[in-house]
Order: C-alpha cells, then sequence, then structure tokens
C-alpha cells in the first residue's frame, strides 16, 4: 500500500493545553511543527477545566511558591517527586503571567490584580489558615487558557491536523521514536507523519469509568501507544474521584464553587466535612471529601429517594456572586437540573475525573524507562499533560494544579525539544517492520462479519471499573477486577465491526479507542491490587494506613506479560529543603 507521508521537526499528539503550549514554544523558536488533534483543537478536554491555575501571587491573601510546594507534596500523600513540584512552583507565578500577556482573561479585583479564589488543599505558612491560590477566569479558566494558546499558535504558524487520530508510534529498530501513523477520519486514509521529535499529549482516561467527568474523547490514546511501544505506565492505581459531580450524571461542579463559599451538607442538614477535616473542612483535599461523601451515603446519612447522594449549597450565595464568580455552573444546573443554584442546593457524589499516573517522564517532559543503573530516555519522545507523570500529583493531585502542569511542563518540553533539534538536525530514515506494526493495528479493524460489538464491549469495561475500582478498593473486589478485565480483554478478538457500507469511519476510531481502554483498564486494577497501603486516591478498606516503609515508590506497569516494577520516589528536591512524610491531616 502506497501510504502519503509527510515529514516536520516535531510531532505534537493532541491539541489540548500541554500540547499547544509545547507547539507554541517550539514554532516561536522556528521548528517546523505539526499538531495532531482527533477533535478541533478547541473541543480539547482542557477547555473543559473549570476553577482555575495555582500560583502564589499572593493577590488575595500571603503566599509564597514554598507553601504553594509544601501543600503540592502534601496533598500528593508524598508520592508526588519533590524536585518536580518545586520546579513547577517556582515556575508558576511567571506563566500566569505569561498567559494573561497571551491573551487570557483573568477575572479582577478591585484593585485590578488578578483574582485569586481559595481552592482544597492550599495553606499558608505550611498548613497553617487557608490561602487563595487559584487564578480564574470567572469558573472557565480551561476554556480562556485553551483558545487564547490556539490562537497564539495560529499566529506562529503551528501547522495542523485536525480530525485527524493517531494510530500508533513508529519505532527503529533501536527504540528511537521516529514519529506516528495518523488517520484522518472523514476519509479513513492513513497518512505517516516523520518526525525528529514526537510529543504525547493525549490528555487522560476518565473514559475507562461509566460516570465521569470527561469528554467522551479521553481514552488513553498516548497511554496506549506508549505501552505498546514496550514503555511502562507510572501510578496508574491513582485515579482521582472529584467529590462534586452532579450526582448520576457525573457533569463537574468546580471546586471553585466550594472555594467562593459553598458547603456540603447530607441528609440531616449537617455540614459533615467538619468531622472529616476540622480545620480545611468543605476545602480539604480532593481524595478526603470524596471520601467523606462516600462514607456518609454508605452509612445511610444521604439525600434523596434512594440516599445516593449529598448536596452542595450555594443558595446563600446570592445571585450576584454566582453570576460574576459561577456563570458556567449556574447555567449548567439550569439547564440539566432545571432549577436555579442561587434557590436550591445541587446533588452531589464523587465521580471519575483524572488520571494522575500516566507516561513516566523527567521536568523536561522527556519519557523515561528504568535500566540497571537508573532511568534513561526514549530517544525522539517526551509526553505532558495529563497523559504523563512527572510525578507532581503523586497518589492526588491538588485542585488547580492540573492547569499549571500542562503550561509549565509543555513551555519545559518546549525548551528541551529546541535543544534536542540543534543537535539532532537530520530525519533517520524510517524502518518498514515500525510502520507495519502500525498498519496491522488498523487493519484488524477492516474486519466484518458477526461479532461482539464495541459499544457493547465500552460498556462493560466502564462498568466493570466503576464496581471493582472505585473510592473504596479491597483485596477481594479489586481481584475479581483484575480476572473480569482479563477475560474482557480475551474477548476482544471476537469484537466486529458493522457492515462497513452502513456506517462512517467514527466507528472504527471507537473501535480503536476501545482497545486503548482495555489495556489501561487492565493497567489500572493491577496496578492497584498489587499496592496493598491506603494512600490518596487509592483507598484501601483492608490496608487503611499509609505504609512508607515498603510503599514509598511508584509502580510501574508493563503490558508484556502484566508486569509491575517498581521505582523510588525522588524525596530530594532543587534547591530547597525537602518535606519529609508525615501524617497528613487538614
Amino acid at each position: 500500500m502506497n501510504i502519503a507521508q509527510r515529514k516536520f521537526d516535531v510531532l505534537v499528539i493532541g491539541a489540548g493545553g500541554g500540547g499547544l503550549r509545547s507547539a507554541l514554544q517550539l514554532s516561536q523558536a522556528d521548528a517546523k511543527v505539526a499538531v495532531v488533534s482527533k477533535v478541533f483543537p478547541t473541543r480539547s478536554h482542557t477547555v473543559a477545566a473549570q476553577g482555575g491555575m495555582n500560583a502564589a501571587l499572593a493577590n488575595v491573601s500571603p503566599d509564597n511558591w514554598h507553601w504553594h510546594m509544601f501543600d503540592t507534596v502534601k496533598g500528593s500523600d508524598y508520592l508526588g517527586d519533590q524536585d518536580a513540584i518545586e520546579y513547577m512552583c517556582r515556575a508558576a507565578s511567571h506563566l500566569v503571567y505569561e498567559l494573561e500577556h497571551q491573551g487570557v482573561p483573568f477575572s479582577r479585583l478591585d484593585n485590578g490584580k488578578i483574582y485569586q479564589r481559595p481552592f482544597g488543599g492550599q495553606s499558608q505558612n505550611f498548613g497553617g489558615d487557608q490561602a487563595a491560590r487559584t487564578c480564574a477566569a470567572a469558573d472557565r479558566t480551561g476554556h480562556a487558557i485553551l483558545h487564547s494558546l490556539y490562537q497564539q499558535n495560529i499566529r506562529a504558524k503551528t501547522h495542523f491536523f485536525d480530525e485527524f487520530f493517531a494510530i500508533d508510534l513508529i519505532r527503529a529498530e533501536d527504540g528511537m521514536i521516529l514519529g506516528a501513523l495518523v488517520l484522518e477520519i472523514e476519509t479513513g486514509e492513513p497518512l505517516i507523519i516523520e518526525a525528529k521529535t514526537t510529543l504525547l499529549a493525549t490528555g487522560g482516561v476518565g473514559q475507562l469509568f461509566r460516570t465521569n467527568t470527561n469528554a467522551h474523547i479521553n481514552t488513553g490514546d498516548g497511554l496506549g501507544m506508549a505501552l505498546r511501544a514496550g514503555i511502562p505506565l507510572e501510578d496508574m492505581e491513582f485515579f482521582q474521584f472529584h467529590p462534586t459531580g452532579i450526582a448520576g450524571r457525573g457533569m463537574l461542579i468546580t471546586e471553585g464553587a466550594r472555594g467562593e463559599g459553598g458547603f456540603l451538607v447530607n441528609k440531616d442538614g449537617e455540614r459533615f466535612m467538619e468531622r472529616y477535616a476540622p480545620h480545611a473542612k468543605d476545602l480539604a483535599s480532593r481524595d478526603v471529601v470524596s471520601r467523606a461523601i462516600s462514607t456518609e451515603v454508605r452509612e445511610g446519612r444521604g439525600c434523596g429517594e434512594n440516599a445516593d447522594h449529598v448536596m452542595l449549597k450555594l443558595d446563600h450565595l446570592g445571585k450576584e456572586v454566582l453570576s460574576k464568580r459561577l456563570p458556567g455552573i449556574s447555567a449548567m444546573v439550569q439547564t440539566f437540573l432545571g432549577f436555579d443554584p442561587a434557590e436550591q442546593a445541587i446533588p452531589v457524589f464523587p465521580t471519575a475525573h483524572y488520571t494522575m499516573g500516566g507516561i513516566p517522564t523527567d521536568r523536561y517532559g522527556q519519557v523515561v524507562v528504568p535500566v540497571e543503573q537508573g532511568e534513561e530516555s526514549v530517544q525522539g519522545l517526551y509526553a505532558v499533560g495529563e497523559c504523563a507523570c512527572v510525578s507532581v500529583h503523586g497518589a492526588n493531585r491538588l485542585g488547580g494544579n492540573s492547569l499549571l502542569d500542562i503550561v509549565v511542563f509543555g513551555r519545559a518540553a518546549g525548551n528541551h525539544i529546541i535543544d534536542y533539534l540543534k543537535d539532532n538536525r537530520y530525519h533517520r530514515p524510517l524502518v518498514s517492520d515500525g510502520i507495519d506494526m502500525a498498519m496491522q493495528r488498523l487493519a484488524r479493524w477492516d474486519k466484518k462479519g458477526k461479532g461482539e460489538s464495541v459499544a457493547k464491549m465500552k460498556d462493560e469495561v466502564q462498568t466493570t471499573m466503576e464496581k471493582y475500582c472505585g473510592v473504596f478498593r479491597t483485596q477481594d473486589v479489586l481481584d475479581e477486577g483484575v480476572k473480569k478485565i482479563m477475560e474482557l480483554e480475551q474477548r476482544m478478538a471476537d469484537v466486529r465491526l458493522q457492515d462497513h457500507s452502513k456506517i462512517f469511519n467514527t466507528a472504527r476510531i471507537e473501535a480503536l479507542e476501545l482497545e486503548n481502554l482495555v489495556d489501561l483498564a487492565l493497567a489500572t486494577v493491577s496496578s492497584a491490587a498489587a499496592r496493598t497501603e491506603s494512600r490518596g486516591a487509592h483507598s484501601r478498606i483492608d490496608y487503611p494506613d499509609r505504609n512508607d516503609a515498603h510503599w514509598l515508590k511508584h509502580s510501574l506497569y508493563y503490558k508484556e506479560n502484566n508486569r509491575i516494577e517498581y521505582k523510588p520516589v525522588r524525596l530530594k528536591a532543587m534547591t530547597v529543603d525537602t518535606f519529609p512524610p508525615k501524617e497528613r491531616v487538614y
């Protein structure tokens, strides 16, 4: 088959905030950059980030980056790598101002400075009073950032391949990444994009769970490509459940709603968070609040006819505050629930939200794999954003740190690639084996005939993950989950598309996405079954305590033989004293 080919200096797969920030850095340095996105760039999931971006600007309350670093390390339940966390927190203020200059319309204080709201897990003076650190553009911060970055990329003449799906990475015999095989969704035609460097910025895998806050596009495509290329995935057992999704529907109610003064109540009208986090209350970290809500419901204090949720009260804030600070939330509740949150409380329950694990990288975005003497980078491959694991989020991400993560490490990867290109000026020749392997994956879905449907299989994966790998976990439940996902993996051989004459190319895309979901479901539940402690979002009823003596380490899951290895957490920071693990209370 004669496949069309294009050549670029850099191939960026994914057009969310991380991919666009890297692409902008590179295009402004006169690199020839291609961005592949399976949706129009401004539909990437960064657009859904509501609450804001953390930076110690001290516009509302006293603050400094060292306090931000402490809160992030503590929030990670001490699994975050402290050198990367320091790097991120030190860069935060500079990058907020940079975004402001690039056109992001942040909300303002009366004195004209950028507005900052309180968010969960934030403190002054290393665990003291509540901080206000989250820079917000009302409750549409991700939307504002994504649109500004896209416009800046258009100005910088970045080349976009809109509505193209990445099939697989193309590898040389020595493991170097030479680009990727992509598919134009409209025509079904494959295209080889050769690149001196490839950057994965494909987002997370929230579609693993039936009830989630994520877009349908969040199927972990970059994670799946990395696994198939022999690269392990780090810390996949740590999946964040956001405490306040709309009950039964999953749509996100930003943590900013509680930052503005909202609070949670049970069926008795009790502000129950005072029992679980006496100091921080409703602004404790997300894993703490999610477990508290789940416990209230499990112990019979849930609200509603089925006692299966709690209520988020915003009505005391008044229409003026809600229309100014939370206009998106007000509109969403009115549209999907049919009432005004200024008049009535919102039913909420924890919902799958964020992938804290991912492709292991250093703080320059280079993908790294373990070797006998430590780690080495995969030549020609980078990853940033939710698909990557730096690791700045550890076992639990703080709200407001995800937008910061994509911008900080998107820029860092861009800068590192610029230096890499200076020393690697020419394309390596493509190898036919690498192309053939990628084409085999595509050809697999040319089969027609009777068999299991893609939609039914996806539903079973999501239902299984929700049932066997949720907020609270036990060994028996996790082991059963591993068994059931393995059975689904074996059944994938019997999955077939409908007759091609009756369907559009999106059916084939959904099948390719399903392959990624099955691989990542197994990575997640297997990693969770192996970690016999409770840490951050990984909460084991049968192992309720954190075990630093044995488990202060990152998991590394390999697709080959469903294998798990481990590597130590980097406790040493770059320039400051580190924060040794201690009891985590809010």
